[in-house]
């Protein structure tokens, strides 16, 4: 799905909603959402696409799989986790957002321990004793 499909489904979306929201709310809740994660899943291959050659890329430049896998990760958890706090946040619980949004950042922290971990190793590998 290219930006002009995306942004002409999301405007006309958009304007479903505001018509429906007044009569039945939930339904242009349900709308919304389901627009979300159809958008999200039309953009799947296109991020499968970007996953495979950063694999390539890695495994050219002889990067360990560890740090991929991590990044890629911690880019998942990131996307996961703004979705969710938007589709929720649309719900009108903006309270419940925030905690995704807290529980995404942990979550990134913990994955980056191994990658912070092993930078530091190296630094001190380096320096004089």
């Amino acid at each position: 799905m290219e930006i002009l499909q995306v942004v002409g489904l999301g405007l006309i979306t958009t304007i479903l909603i505001l018509v429906v929201k007044e009569q039945k709310p939930i339904f242009a809740f349900l709308l919304a959402t389901f627009v979300g994660i159809t958008i999200f899943l039309a953009l799947a291959g296109k991020i499968a696409d970007v996953i495979r050659i950063l694999e390539n890329l890695a495994t050219q430049a002889h990067v360990n799989n560890l740090f991929l896998e991590t990044i890629l990760k911690i880019i998942g958890i990131a996307y996961i986790a703004e979705f969710g706090a938007q589709v929720t946040r649309d719900a009108g619980q903006g309270s419940i957002a925030s905690k995704i949004e807290l529980a995404g950042k942990v979550l990134i922290m913990v994955m980056a321990i191994p990658i912070i971990t092993v930078i530091i190793e190296t630094i001190v590998s380096i320096l004089p004793a």
